[in-house]
């Protein structure tokens, strides 16, 4: 077993998950020096690609939709905690993380994802061909998260501000996690093959006839390996998070720049897999990353933040305000034009990330 796993234990993508682990213990909670944040970011980013070559080791071996629900839920479960962490540290001025955190999540993954894997298949095979059953499934899902969880509060009544009652926030919570569940078994058993690849004519891609898939011995050390990668991406990515302030209030900046950079980082794995699937023509997986992290982010943390507010004394703000709530709208819109007819071009790509870089210009000037 020892003489197996040596040859493995001197490739990079061993080394580097756990090299982010060993240098997260030793930065956890202290204040980093210029050369010291200059080493992190890098070994953040070498974690990030190895997070991705170990999600694509375990999509392989498990399949389609159940390789890039792995990817989605493990990078969300961590930046679920990582958003609780902050919550706890941050006080009042936490208030409105949660909601930023979780709207930027939505726009990376539903207009800047979706858009690259759109603009990148297209461009590599012409159009872009996707099932628009499972697809628009999961827009429906995360559009109806979306609104039951960042729109509705900002018109409620029962507490000032654009604020949940504790009712209301346990029944958007309960809520979520009901319709992530029933998405995750529609995904998953009841209608799997809508969220399979399909071809050019339509057909259900059911397995790959590239390569062998990898044995269980590897995928499970894979697996493994995901965990440590994602684990070191996310607490790197809070350790560096106060460099991003200071340079961000230097800037002049609006504070809600910080949630979206440490987003961006966050989401940088599914970013980078989302891509390299729509290069190989496999843009339905592209999707199921993208809407999957949406959903899964949505769906994971109302219920985290509603658990977390009982001992919480701050509030917790989730109500989008009028300039957040129109890009909402206008991407659940776009997106449904998008999804009906199965096949995108260049177009709908770009459309996407225009709406995304509106995001983005809207955050650096409100």
């Amino acid at each position: 077993m020892i003489a197996r796993l040596r040859p493995l234990m001197t490739q990079w993508t061993f080394v580097v998950p756990v090299l982010a682990v060993v240098l997260l213990v030793f930065t956890w909670g202290r204040s980093l020096p210029g050369a010291v944040v200059a080493v992190v970011t890098l070994v953040l980013a070498g974690a990030v690609l190895a997070a991705v070559h170990h999600a694509e080791v375990v999509a392989h071996r498990v399949g389609e939709p159940f390789g890039s629900l792995v990817l989605a839920v493990a990078v969300t479960i961590i930046e679920v905690a990582l958003i609780v962490t902050l919550m706890i540290d941050g006080g009042d001025k936490s208030a409105t993380l949660a909601r930023d955190t979780v709207f930027a999540a939505v726009m990376i993954t539903c207009n800047g994802i979706v858009g690259l894997s759109l603009l990148v298949g297209s461009l590599r095979h012409r159009t872009a061909v996707f099932n628009p059953e499972g697809t628009g499934a999961a827009l429906a899902t995360v559009a109806t998260l979306a609104t039951l969880s960042l729109v509705l509060p900002t018109f409620t009544t029962s507490k000032p501000g654009p604020e949940f009652s504790g009712v209301q926030l346990m029944f958007a919570a309960v809520s979520s996690l009901i319709l992530y569940g029933l998405f995750v078994t529609t995904q998953t058993v009841r209608h799997r093959d809508y969220f399979l690849p399909i071809t050019r004519l339509g057909e259900v891609i059911t397995s790959e006839d590239h390569a062998d898939a990898p044995s269980k011995r590897s995928a499970l050390l894979s697996l493994g390996l995901l965990g440590l990668a994602l684990i070191g991406v996310v607490g790197l990515a809070k350790g560096v998070s106060p460099a991003i302030e200071s340079g961000v209030q230097a800037a002049g900046l609006h504070q809600a720049v910080v949630g979206v950079v440490i987003a961006l980082l966050v989401l940088l794995p599914e970013t980078i897999a989302a891509v390299r699937a729509a290069r190989r023509d496999r843009v339905q997986t592209s999707l199921n990353l993208a809407l999957g992290s949406a959903m899964a982010s949505i769906g994971l943390t109302i219920p985290a933040v509603a658990l977390a507010s009982i001992w919480l004394s701050g509030p917790l703000v989730l109500g989008l305000g009028p300039t957040h709530m129109v890009l909402l709208a206008l991407t659940v819109v776009v997106s449904l034009l998008t999804v009906v007819p199965g096949r995108a071009t260049p177009l709908q790509g770009g459309v996407h990330l225009v709406l995304f870089a509106a995001y983005l210009e809207l955050a650096i000037n409100p």
